[in-house]
């Protein structure tokens, strides 16, 4: 297919407002299926895995394919959970536009702000689509204003709604001048006469739309001022360019349930969103640094982006990629920048849901799955070969939010546990999971608890796994407040040769993050040279327990200034034993507390939520650091606070704002736990130790 004739946009917005439903649409429109499934029935295209079905919403991105007068139009249905951020954020990087679909009763919510942040982070056009405009309350022209309130960009209506709630029945095309009646849910319209009793309001809107439109374009604008009549296909023309240089925000209007208005924006999305050659040529670096841009043309070479990698019990690893520019030939090969290997390519597929369509060539403008490549993961750049190499922007995925403990119901399961979780990792750059020796525990990290409980769901359905949850122990630290001595004299004798070994040593408080220092001051040979590494290597592994609770302890420097031995008895181990020794009885006098990690946390939420908020961190301990502005009209709080009272944070945020707020946070340092505070972990660590060793 002509890359002319190429059409990539993501389906992003908030939960339950209809990207799915708007996706099934559009299949049914163009005869794709022969009859719309739903969300709540399990039914649908985009939602084909067994949890989405389970759950009745979007989990993953699926990608859909129709095919509309000519134009091959890839859909990137998102899913609208904040849990799932990650899977927005390569969807919106690999596709040309952005549809934001938004509730026509409910307005912009949370996630219509942070994915419209994203997709202008991604420097992508956006397109608003006003859905479910036949529910109660649903007022397309409020929901116009608050957009304009809202972003500060040039955002116009380009339709409007034949109808209203429960009597919407079409949609008036506001540069056409035509309104079309819809008359069954197969996508059918006719097109009527504009109402009488609606010319006024067309004419209002219509006329802002021209102007909006030659305001871009300054010959366009003089001929307009000169009284001039703007022809439809100008008018188009000029738009279409504004859209894909982002000066320009359509909003169109629809139901996509009853299959109001989709045929219609189908139509415009072939006419008004920009093709991969429109969009410009896709900025990029070679390995010097130097700017490299990658042309639209199959006559350049190789250069594509793995932005999902999908993994399937059995099937396998999936690969989703984009074409930028070049020809990836079935058959074929390409070279790996990030991995720095070559790999082989037998199938590749257009994907429609889980309906795999295999094509000979891929070309720029297409997306298509790769299965069974060794290497190949998320944010891989390909090329033809090395000499070729670039590199991208890459993702910015936030770090997780919440930590839980997992445990294997049935033993025998902690192979295909890590397993498993390696595998989920590896296609959700937003999961974690590590064994943790310090707790004995597995500890998994998403975005949420929804996100939590379908890496609970998967385990479980991939890889027969049932997993119990918890709530997992803190990593805290013990360090040293003063300096202090210590001396250990091991002595030990036995049948021939006994053990001898005698240090002494000083340890000091270090800075916060400097870790350990060792120091050797020995002299006249107090200690032979071939002992002080094994004293060492003693001191080393008392810092794996600290005396108040077994953490490892942190930011101490360690200063060998005497000692003795013996010319028989003294060894390795005996020295080892001394060090180790020395080091627990000179903490013990050196003031010894915990310390715990503290999180950089950054809420975004409403204004008027700003004083709850506050005052909640406040109860948590946390330390305010600031305020800003947010695009969108948000508000942006910065605090420090400890990680044991972010745990449940999350649920508590969404109750203080009714679900419009959210936080992102990464670790910032560790700092020394209250004294009440520290007594309650001690005497629970002390606790675990008791129970553990029944």
């Amino acid at each position: 297919m002509q890359i002319e004739n190429k059409r990539n946009i993501a389906l992003v917005g908030h939960n339950s407002c209809g990207k799915t439903t708007l996706a099934e649409a559009m299949l049914y429109s163009t005869e794709t299926i022969d009859r719309m499934g739903t969300v709540e029935q399990g039914n649908t295209v985009s939602d084909f895995d067994g949890v989405e079905i389970h759950r009745q919403t979007s989990i993953y991105t699926s990608s859909i394919i129709v095919d509309y007068r000519g134009h091959r139009i890839t859909i990137l249905d998102t899913p609208g959970f904040s849990d799932f951020v990650a899977e927005v954020i390569t969807a919106t990087k690999a596709v040309d536009a952005v549809v934001e679909v938004i509730d026509g009763a409910a307005g912009i919510e949370v996630q219509t702000l942070r994915t419209w942040q994203m997709a202008r982070s991604y420097e992508k056009p956006i397109i608003c689509f006003v859905n479910r405009l036949d529910r109660e309350r649903a007022d397309f022209i409020k929901t116009v204003n608050s957009l304009k309130k809202t972003f500060e960009e040039h955002i116009v209506p380009v339709q409007l709604p034949l109808g209203k709630e429960m009597n919407f029945k079409g949609v008036i095309d506001l540069l056409k001048n035509k309104a079309y009646v819809y008359k069954n849910n197969k996508g059918k319209f006719d097109e009527v006469d504009i109402p009488d009793d609606m010319k006024n309001e067309v004419e209002k809107y219509r006329t802002e739309v021209i102007e909006s439109i030659v305001e871009t374009d300054e010959l366009l604008m003089d001929r307009y001022l000169n009284g001039e009549e703007m022809k439809e296909n100008e008018l188009a023309t000029t738009l279409k360019k504004a859209i894909a240089n982002r000066e320009f925000v359509p909003v169109f209007c629809g139901a996509a349930l009853p299959n109001i208005g989709v045929t219609t924006f189908l139509q415009s999305i072939v006419d008004l969103i920009p093709s991969p050659k429109d969009v410009g040529n896709v900025k990029a670096e070679d390995l010097e640094g130097n700017p490299v841009e990658l042309k639209a043309s199959e006559d350049e070479g190789l250069c594509a982006l793995v932005f999902k990698t999908m993994i399937d019990p059995y099937i396998g690893k999936m690969n989703y990629i984009r074409i930028y520019s070049g020809v990836l030939n079935s058959n074929g090969q390409f070279y790996n920048v990030p991995k720095n290997v070559k790999e082989k390519v037998s199938h590749f597929y257009l994907m429609t849901g889980k309906k795999q369509m295999e094509i000979e060539k891929a070309t720029p403008g297409d997306i298509v799955a790769i299965a069974k490549l060794k290497e190949t993961s998320i944010g891989d750049i390909l090329v033809t070969e090395p000499s070729q190499a670039v590199t991208m922007k890459p993702f910015d995925f936030p770090e997780p939010m919440i930590s839980r403990a997992v445990y294997t119901r049935s033993k025998g399961d902690e192979t295909k546990l890590s397993t498993g979780l390696s595998r989920l990792a590896e296609g959700d750059p937003t999961f974690r999971w590590e064994y943790d020796p310090e707790t004995g525990e597995t500890v998994i990290s998403g975005m949420g608890d929804i996100h939590i409980s379908v890496i609970v769901e998967k385990m479980k359905e991939n890889f027969g796994v049932e997993l119990e949850v918890g709530r997992p122990k803190i990593a805290y630290r013990e360090t040293i407040k003063k300096k202090a001595v210590g001396e250990h004299k091991h002595k030990k004798q036995t049948g021939g040769h006994g053990q001898y070994g005698h240090v002494k040593i000083e340890v000091e408080p270090l800075p916060r993050g400097k870790g350990f220092e060792f120091v050797d001051k020995i002299v006249g040979g107090a200690i032979p040279r071939n002992f002080i590494p094994s004293a060492e290597k003693g001191i080393r592994e008392a810092l794996k327990e600290g005396v108040l609770a077994k953490y490892p302890v942190m930011d101490v420097r360690v200063t060998l200034f005497d000692g003795s031995y013996h010319e028989v008895d003294s060894s390795d181990i005996s020295f080892q034993i001394a060090g180790l020794q020395a080091f627990k009885k000179a903490t013990q006098q050196a003031k010894p507390v915990l310390l715990e990690p503290v999180m950089e946390v950054s809420i975004y939420c409403p204004e008027e939520n700003m004083g709850d908020i506050m005052g909640d961190l406040n109860g948590r301990r946390g330390r305010i650091l600031g305020m800003d502005s947010a695009p969108g009209g948000q508000k942006l709080i910065k605090a420090l606070v400890p990680l044991a009272e972010m745990l449940e944070f999350s649920p508590q945020l969404n109750s203080l704002t009714s679900g419009r707020g959210y936080f992102t946070m990464k670790f910032n340092t560790y700092e020394e736990v209250p004294a009440k505070i520290s007594e309650e972990i001690i005497k629970r660590r002390q606790q675990e130790e008791k129970t553990d060793s029944k």
